[in-house]
């Protein structure tokens, strides 16, 4: 372990690989402890390096995790941008090789101001880089909320962090603990130090135990009956104009005979602007009201703009509730451009079907059906953790509806699952998931899948939820009581150092 612990191309590689295993912790494999393994190897790893070094070193750490984690975006530039095999594999190792500078800088950060002696502070300095790594990551240039530590623990025993602090507490305790255990194992301390260290590293295990047993909400009214349409529309004919009746005919005749009292469906059901369907939209309106029922679907708006037309992916409510909701986190590439005026036109992937939507306003008030209030997410919003606590906290009921179409049978829709899943045990709510091909799932306020439907086929899930009312400690707070500690943490690191450096020049 000394040989690659050292600078050198020994323990770069060995980073990569360490890194290529990230995946295994989260869905669909779920294998919590290989969190705490990877990470108690990158500490290691990330000893005695010089800050130019562990920058190497974490973004070896980062390409080998998104290589193997996120290259499902293969299959949207290939399958459904037309670009060669070739060109894919370029665009997506390119795609990792940038996002991976997103490790690379907390660990130049942690080299180059806050490493400590061994000792008891350096686990929590290095837990409070990793999870200011993670939310920076959630935040910069709109954030790539991928792979986060803490959605290994959904079925581990830190879960019941979860509504106290969100993914990101998960993610500091799996850190803090991964650290603590490689200082007992590796270094020499004093009994005093090492009794400290383990009392340390017993604090989040200890604390999950007793917050996992509090109840944060309470029930709200009686079950609603629900269910969630699942269309499996081939991504290939989806915005295929003569596809259109086939489609619209489709779900109508899945949802006429249904008894729920809210019908769900997925994100743009209706494939055509809102304008252009108001007879049928029309129609189903009357036919929601006539039996007092609601229908939520997915649907793409547009409106007047001073230099022509504004889109934008939506939800609308017919029947009985109301309310239109606007999706405020697109998605690079497949809902807007980045630098449009350069790369239009340049291959397919640049030119995809509705990628050119505009942002929702922030102030947007909750769908409504049936006197129930939702907080909505439309596909990629539901990975923003404070983005969605936000909406939550005024909510009875969570709903995201998505197309994971576009990346196949790939492993990209049950990580996108997880992070829903995740959201439902953070704000501890019901979490209805309506999606085109899958995963369509009725997901509990503890997490967990309570039914789904298999991927790739048509059909109806019909399930009752149980809306709540009260706020989790994370749906009140968010993010900031968290980000606050590591930055306190940081500023003792850095202070600590200065400290130590200038004891060091004055015995010098």
């Amino acid at each position: 372990m000394r040989r690659f612990v050292k600078p050198g191309w020994a323990g770069h590689l060995l980073a990569l690989l360490v890194g290529a295993c990230t995946p295994l912790a989260l869905a669909p494999f779920d294998i919590w402890p290989i969190a705490l393994l990877i990470t108690g190897l990158l500490y290691l790893l990330l000893q005695n390096l010089t800050p130019h070094q562990a920058l190497q070193r974490g973004w070896s750490f980062g390409l080998g995790a998104f290589l193997t984690g996120t290259g499902w975006i293969y299959v949207s530039i290939h399958d459904y941008g037309a670009a060669s095999p070739l060109l894919a594999g370029g665009l997506t190792l390119a795609f990792c090789a940038g996002v991976a500078l997103f490790f690379a800088l907390p660990a130049y950060v942690w080299a180059r101001w806050l490493r400590q002696s061994p000792g008891l502070l350096n686990p929590l300095i290095f837990a409070a880089c990793w999870t200011l790594g993670e939310i920076f990551r959630g935040w910069f240039l709109t954030g790539f909320p991928w792979l986060y530590l803490g959605y290994s623990q959904l079925d581990g025993p830190l879960a019941g962090l979860a509504p106290v602090g969100g993914v990101w507490l998960i993610s500091f305790a799996i850190t803090l603990s991964a650290a603590c255990f490689a200082e007992l194992f590796t270094t020499r301390h004093d009994t005093p130090t090492r009794f400290a260290m383990a009392g340390l590293l017993s604090l989040p295990w200890l604390g999950a135990v007793l917050a996992g047993s509090l109840s944060w909400t309470t029930p709200l009214g009686e079950p609603v009956k629900v269910s969630l349409v699942q269309g499996n529309i081939n991504q290939a004919l989806k915005w295929q104009p003569e596809e259109l009746t086939r489609t619209l005919r489709l779900y109508r005749d899945l949802s006429l005979d249904e008894q729920a009292d809210i019908i769900v469906w997925p994100e743009t059901a209706v494939p055509i602007l809102r304008e252009y369907a108001e007879d049928y939209l029309s129609e189903l309106d009357q036919l929601m009201n006539q039996s007092q029922r609601a229908l939520i679907t997915g649907i793409p708006l547009r409106e007047a703009a001073p230099h022509g037309w504004r889109y934008f992916n939506g939800i609308t409510v017919l029947g009985n509730g109301e309310g239109t909701y606007l999706k405020q986190k697109l998605v690079p590439f497949g809902e807007y451009v980045p630098l449009e005026d350069w790369l239009r036109g340049l291959i397919s992937f640049f030119d995809l079907p509705m990628s050119n939507f505009s942002r929702g306003g922030d102030a947007q008030s909750l769908l409504e059906a049936q006197g129930l209030q939702f907080a909505s997410y439309i596909c990629y919003e539901v990975v923003y953790p404070d983005f969605a606590a936000r909406l939550a906290a005024d909510s009875s009921v969570l709903l995201t509806v998505s197309n994971d179409a576009w990346f196949g049978d790939s492993i990209g829709p049950l990580q996108h699952l997880q992070m829903a899943q995740m959201r439902a045990l953070e704000a501890n709510r019901w979490m209805l998931r309506a999606t085109n091909t899958g995963v369509t799932a009725f997901i509990s306020p503890d997490g967990r899948i309570s039914s789904r439907l298999p991927a790739f086929e048509q059909g109806v899930l019909r399930g009752s939820v149980q809306p709540v009312q009260g706020l989790t400690p994370y749906l009140r707070w968010q993010s900031w009581p968290l980000l606050t500690l590591c930055l306190l943490l940081a500023a003792l690191a850095i202070w600590q150092r200065q400290r130590v450096t200038k004891a060091e020049l004055a015995s010098a």
